[in-house]
């Protein structure tokens, strides 16, 4: 086990309630092909932080490519509305692309 998820795990489990410790471990799972700890590291940030769009793009990609496309469809629809919501324009851009390129549709 790599230090930097050790570190990452500790601080998740520690009660950190700081989005991007979230988001890096669910990368770093998801980086080692730990799809289904990536997803529920995901999931908790979604719950936690609704809001924190880069996850949306990143959770969606991750399970397209790993063979669950509605599922990765589903994470970047919702990805679309949260950049909306934001105003974040380039997140909206890079989420409408990964969408199409999934075959769905560019909402």
């Amino acid at each position: 086990m790599s230090k930097r998820l050790l570190m990452l795990e500790k601080m998740t489990q520690g009660g950190s309630k700081d989005p991007f410790h979230w988001y890096a471990l669910a990368l770093e799972y998801a980086g080692m092909d730990r799809h289904e700890d990536a997803l529920a590291t995901f999931n908790a940030l979604r719950a936690m932080d609704p809001t924190y769009v880069p996850m949306y793009l990143m959770c969606g990609t991750m399970l397209v490519k790993a063979g669950r496309v509605d599922e990765g469809r589903a994470w970047l629809s919702d990805g679309i509305g949260a950049a909306r919501s934001k105003g974040d324009q380039h997140a909206l851009s890079e989420l409408q692309q990964a969408l199409a390129g999934a075959g769905g549709a560019e909402d």
